[in-house]
């Protein structure tokens, strides 16, 4: 039983006994019946102070610490009910909802806290892009309390991601990871349960961006949580597939006091659909030095053989190929009658041959299938001849094993050869991809050499703990994402920015249009917060500029794209495992960079807050080209998509949208049902319509139960 609810029976035992006993005997009933599985404190509500938001009556705010001070005098959240004064010194006239004491303090001393029972309606702010590649999607970088993001991202992404990759905070030490705005100690009665509170609310966001027809989710986790995580897993996602691999990130080892030394962490691979491993070619290291297996594609035999391999045995299967002179298959002949007989078969044109299932003793034999799947296996380059003797030839056909194996990549790429079945890449590589063990240990994974010391390369002097090796990350999507050259990826705990550098090395290796979307906060970590000292605190700018985000991420990203440090001087090192180039060669993309806002639903609805919803709108339709920057009183349309602010322009609009190439949506902004429904049946197929701001004000107040 929960603290609060026994406080509450508590509380009504004082006054009416009768009652409470009553309550506490279906509570117990209730209890005795607790579904199995994994049972904790959901520690609701969660909150986040957000620094920069303009406050508002009706806000609920907290008090800013004074300047020099490490902590505010309360961490007490109060409401605003009355601003006052003038524009640059307003007052705020405040209540506490608890004790219902009354206060007031200047607007510059509050910070807004947003409590995650509330809708949002989320907006973004564009802080810098870099464009190196063209007409290519970008990269979205968003600074933002991760729930949020996620939640914003159910506007322009739902059921459209195909791989997440994670690595949540752990409770491993005291300033690990913070709830309610304060950093959690491991020693808290609560920890786990906060942590599994914590995670629960994302994941369960994130799953709806998923694709459930095939997608992944990559989680790693250490020791310390990775019971319960694999517990809160199976719970969240019941229909899903459920992996752990153990990943060696320290040679060397981290001391553990009277405990062997940790040298691996664990990752989660949870396959939704029909996601699976792609097997890859693998360096040598992946299997201790050996040599990957080098078996060759099958082509098994297409008369049948062993038993009930005789005509009279299956009827239907005894039909004739039809060939040419140059022993091309052309076509496959009904089956005959089975008192039929083979010579009198009249399907054959000038030019062309019958060949027969004939067993090597000269009896009639039938074929592997039925004529139907057969001209299947011939459409799709699955069947072939061998040398023709003037008599006969021997015909082959992928069974659907080898099938499966060629469409997965195992024999590398493929093509129909002249000779109308496919051909693999090289014969003498054939086989030599594989799927690995669940045992990594490579060199190329040790955070300490590819995390840490590659981004002391990227951005000198700047410092982040324990960051992946970038190429730990790049192995470990390149499983999930081979394939897909237009994959979305989303990492919403994106620290140091190293997702976001290994789907670049990915693109750069295969010619892949790959886009990855980034969430971290700005968090000013413990020694930087010795600023503080200095008379500073959240929202100054000299403050922000030391957060996460600011000092970390976004120069480390725009390093790795332009091949520069942020002090502008080349960097002068290699990549040094897959492909191996100069890291001052630097990576032909585009990243946008921005920040979550918070929007009124009021100058939302009213379309008077265009500017910051516009980004949600660029993304939702791919994030390429241009944002549309700000409305008008006609329309617009950018690169990926068009907006109608004015229904009575819709004819002209129609006109530009019939022409625009590579559009994929179009906004319409109208509270009329019929007028939207008008435009949208005359727009061109393929172009999705979006009605504003039905849609976007819809998705936030379906997402918290409001609607």
């Amino acid at each position: 039983m929960s603290n609060e609810l026994q406080a509450l029976l508590d509380r009504v035992a004082s006054t009416d006994p009768a009652t409470a006993k009553e309550l506490r005997r279906h509570v117990d009933s209730l209890q005795s019946r607790r579904q199995f599985g994994l049972n904790f404190e959901r520690h609701t509500p969660e909150s986040v102070a957000l620094t920069g938001r303009a406050i508002s009556v009706g806000d609920k705010v907290r008090f800013l610490p004074e300047r020099g001070e490490v902590e505010a005098e309360s961490d007490a959240t109060w409401i605003v009910t009355k601003l006052r004064g003038p524009r640059r010194s307003k007052v705020a006239e405040l209540i506490d909802p608890r004790t219902k004491e009354q206060a007031s303090r200047p607007v510059c001393d509050l910070v807004f806290v947003a409590d995650f029972r509330d809708p949002i309606y989320p907006g973004l702010l564009s802080t810098g892009r870099v464009e190196r590649g063209g007409d290519k999607p970008f990269h979205a970088v968003i600074n933002a309390e991760n729930y949020h993001a996620l939640e914003a991202m159910l506007f322009t992404d739902r059921g459209k991601v195909d791989c997440i990759y994670i690595d949540p905070p752990y409770n491993t030490r005291s300033n690990d990871w913070k709830y309610n705005n304060d950093y959690v100690d491991p020693g808290d009665n609560y920890a786990h349960s906060k942590w599994l509170a914590f995670m629960e609310r994302r994941l369960r966001v994130a799953r709806e961006l998923l694709n459930p027809a095939d997608s992944v989710l990559l989680v790693t986790i250490d020791e310390k949580e990775y019971l319960r995580l694999g517990l809160l897993l199976e719970q969240t996602f019941q229909d899903a597939r459920i992996q752990m691999v153990s990943v060696a990130i320290n040679p060397s080892g981290q001391k553990r006091d009277g405990a062997f030394r940790r040298s691996d962490e664990y990752l989660f691979v949870v396959s939704f659909g029909r996601a699976e491993p792609t097997p890859l070619v693998l360096r040598p290291e992946w299997r201790g030095g050996k040599s990957t297996s080098t078996a060759k594609i099958r082509w098994d035999g297409f008369l049948r053989s062993g038993t009930g391999a005789r005509r009279e045995e299956s009827a239907l299967k005894f039909y004739p190929v039809i060939i040419s002179e140059t022993c091309e298959i052309l076509r496959f002949g009904e089956p005959i009658p089975a008192d039929a007989q083979r010579d009198d078969y009249k399907g054959v044109g000038p030019g062309e041959i019958a060949i027969w299932p004939i067993r090597k003793d000269g009896s009639e034999g039938r074929w592997q299938t039925n004529v139907t799947t057969a001209r299947k296996l011939l459409s799709n380059g699955f069947i072939r001849t061998g040398r023709f003797n003037g008599e006969r030839t021997a015909i082959s056909y992928l069974k659907s094993g080898e099938q499966t194996k060629l469409l997965q990549g195992v024999f590398g790429t493929y093509e129909i050869g002249d000779s109308g079945h496919v051909v693999v890449e090289n014969e003498a590589a054939q086989g030599n991809r594989a799927i690995p063990t669940t045992q990594w240990n490579l060199t190329a994974h040790s955070a300490a050499d590819h995390g840490s010391s590659l981004l002391r390369k990227l951005v000198p002097g700047r410092s982040f703990p324990f960051p992946k090796s970038l190429y730990a990350v790049e192995d470990t999507l390149r499983f999930f994402v081979a394939d897909k050259p237009d994959a979305v990826i989303l990492d919403f705990f994106a620290g140091s920015g190293t997702t976001a550098h290994a789907v670049m090395r990915l693109n750069k290796e295969d010619g892949g249009r790959r886009r990855s979307i980034l969430v971290t906060n700005n968090e000013v970590n413990d020694e930087e917060a010795a600023l503080l000292k200095r008379g500073l605190r959240p929202g100054d700018l000299d403050w922000d500029s030391r957060g996460i985000c600011e000092r970390v991420t976004k120069p480390r990203i725009k390093a790795a794209l332009t091949g520069f440090t942020p002090e502008g001087a080349l960097i002068q090192e290699d990549y040094t495992f897959n492909e191996e180039y100069p890291m001052s060669e630097g990576f032909e993309e585009n990243v946008e960079f921005f920040t979550l806002t918070y929007e009124n639903a009021a100058l939302v609805e009213l379309d008077l807050a265009f500017e910051r919803v516009s980004p949600l709108l660029w993304l939702r339709a791919g994030a390429q080209g241009r944002i549309i920057g700000g409305r008008c009183e006609t329309f617009a349309v950018a690169d990926s998509y068009a907006v109608l602010f004015s229904v009575d322009a819709a004819k002209p609009f129609l006109s530009e949208v019939s022409k625009a190439e590579g559009l994929r949506v179009a906004y319409i902004v109208t509270d009329d049902e019929p007028q939207y429904q008008a435009v949208l049946g005359q727009l061109p197929e393929g172009v999705q319509p979006v009605r504003l701001y039905e849609s976007y004000l819809r998705t936030f107040e379906i997402n918290t139960g409001k609607a």
